[in-house]
């Protein structure tokens, strides 16, 4: 897989006018759904191009299905955006529960066998935390 976002790959892009072109356009469309809504983001967006030459026959002859499906892929990265931050969201409180739950149980271990010192000194150096956790295989 490529970035093609404009400033990336640009020996690519310059080897093909029509990808870069589409570079172009998404980024327009990017930039302009920020301000305002993704259909008005996305008319814009082909305004310009065919103005400035950019897609500019393929957006004249096809500029309604082109509306639709940059409407349809934006919404469709947007959801993916979406779900990977939910799923990174997920990924980081399920860490954060485990890693609780196992230092929950080193102290109660070591307050088990009176190491209230191992407590302590796993509260303030890491590196021995990771050695305490290593001895209880936990």
């Amino acid at each position: 897989m490529l970035n093609i976002n404009p400033d990336y790959n640009q020996e690519l892009l310059n080897a093909c006018k029509t990808l870069k072109d589409y570079s172009l356009y998404t980024a327009r469309v990017r930039e302009y759904a920020d301000r305002m809504s993704l259909e008005d983001a996305v008319e814009r967006a082909i305004t310009e191009c065919i103005k400035e030459g950019i897609l500019s026959e393929f957006l004249l002859k096809n500029r309604a299905e082109a509306k639709r499906m940059s409407i349809y892929e934006y919404d469709e990265e947007r959801h993916m955006r979406q779900t990977r931050a939910e799923g990174y969201e997920e990924g980081e409180a399920a860490g954060i529960k485990e890693a609780t739950q196992r230092l929950n149980q080193l102290n109660r271990l070591l307050a088990e066998q009176n190491r209230t010192e191992d407590i302590i000194k796993a509260a303030i150096d890491e590196n021995y935390q990771k050695k305490l956790l290593e001895e209880f295989d936990l």
